[in-house]
């Protein structure tokens, strides 16, 4: 039977209709499928440092426990009691404060931090409604509410990055005004070395911002994304999360990380705590439906790979490793002398970006001239219009230095900073 037809005859829902490829998976096809092309654009972590000795040793002391091998059976929807214990415990561990039993009651494991995002969204929000970002904002939960119809809407920052008080509080009551205020289903930020642009929010950014939002009535739901929160260089960034800073305490409140970029991003599992019982319960439902549990298996060999310290040793492994490679590209861009053209960045004290800004006038967005020039020369990033949820500037870039080793690092840097030169400080 032929399956190829020239129009086809599915009737798509409006879900479907919405649906696009997502840009994350592009860049990822690209990265992976030339291997002339140097990737700084996709999030990919260390390939070199990947734990392989210590899922090994997981493996073999799971496979020798007495017994049935339960762990290659189902496992709870919920996730594996002693994983979410061994997680609460690590949460707790970075923010005494906690109530461990607190945490661990609201706690589940997901298929990496994306899927609870995308079943806090799905069970919050319907088309039309609308979430607020920060800004910049992880560009693939940007392109999730998208394909949900759901509208992004950017917290207001000074030039300095950070949250600019006296713009949020006018957003929020001209929204009050025109009665969008209603739509408003949920709050949404990276806070610690964030994805994309390397900042964290500080104690007061946190602090100011319920203050704005329980002054204009909005106790919404309450999204706090700490992927990186593990992967800093030097020092764990001193602010707790909404789970304990004051003035969270009238929100629902989700708090979400991950084994997946500190770990092994192959293994994908993800951890989550809620503040909410209904809210996590519908989330618990539909994931369910979803996929009724994440895999057994790989929970089973995180929780030998946690009881083993494993985890703390990979961590001790990478976090010097990516300050290193951050260094290098750093390096390479200034002594290339971006800065003299222009250009300016930040250097990060975690995670895996750096965050550019390009001379007055240079576009650098998905279609530019300049992006096409850069993929022409063998090097990709991601253009930073795609993580804005609204009013997105056309020249800013994230570039990511996690699995590039040092050589290729410094090449990439060359070649970009070749066509940064060739496009000066204005665009052509």
């Amino acid at each position: 039977m032929s399956t190829s037809s020239t129009q086809s005859s599915v009737t798509f829902s409006e879900l479907g209709q919405r649906s696009k490829p997502p840009t994350i998976a592009k860049l990822m096809a690209m990265a992976l499928e030339n291997s002339e092309l140097l990737s700084i654009a996709a999030g990919f972590t260390d390939t070199a440092n990947l734990p392989t000795a210590s899922v090994q040793r997981g493996v073999e002391s799971l496979v020798a426990q007495e017994g049935a091998p339960e762990f290659l059976q189902y496992g709870p929807n919920q996730g594996r009691p002693e994983l979410r214990r061994l997680m609460s415990e690590h949460l707790c561990e970075q923010e005494p404060v906690l109530d461990y039993h607190d945490v661990q009651r609201g706690s589940f494991i997901t298929n990496g931090s994306q899927q609870a995002l995308y079943l806090a969204i799905q069970v919050l929000c319907d088309p039309g409604d609308i979430v607020l970002v920060d800004r910049p904002s992880y560009f693939v939960f940007l392109e999730m509410l998208r394909g949900l119809g759901v509208e992004a809407r950017s917290i207001p920052v000074g030039e300095d990055g950070k949250i600019h008080q006296t713009e949020l509080r006018e957003m929020l009551r001209a929204m009050r005004v025109s009665g969008e205020s209603s739509r408003v289903k949920a709050l949404y930020f990276v806070s610690y070395f964030s994805n994309p642009s390397g900042r964290s929010l500080t104690r007061d950014e946190k602090e100011l911002l319920a203050e704005e939002l329980s002054a204009a009535d909005l106790l919404v739901p309450t999204i706090e994304d700490a992927a990186y929160r593990d992967l800093y260089f030097d020092e764990p960034w001193p602010a707790d999360s909404v789970l304990s800073t004051p003035g969270w305490e009238g929100f629902p409140r989700l708090y979400t990380s991950t084994l997946t970029k500190p770990f092994a991003t192959g293994l994908k599992v993800g951890f989550a705590t809620c503040t909410d019982v209904e809210w996590r319960a519908k989330m618990l439902h539909v994931k369910a439906h979803h996929d009724f549990g994440t895999a057994n298996f790989n929970q089973a060999l995180f929780e030998q790979v946690l009881e083993g310290r494993g985890f703390q040793q990979q961590l001790a492994r990478i976090r010097p490793s990516y300050a290193a490679k951050m260094r290098v590209l750093d390096q390479q861009l200034r002594d290339a002398g971006l800065i003299e053209l222009g250009w300016t960045w930040e250097e990060p004290a975690g995670g895996l970006y750096l965050w550019l800004t390009a001379p007055e006038g240079l576009d650098t967005s998905l279609d530019s001239a300049f992006c096409h020039a850069c993929v022409e020369a063998g090097v990709l990033y991601v253009p930073g219009e795609l993580c804005f949820g609204d009013d997105a500037p056309t020249d800013t870039i994230r570039l990511s230095y996690g699995v590039l080793s040092k050589p290729d690092l410094r090449e990439a840097g060359r070649r970009f900073a070749e066509v940064a030169k060739r496009f000066g400080s204005n665009s052509p």
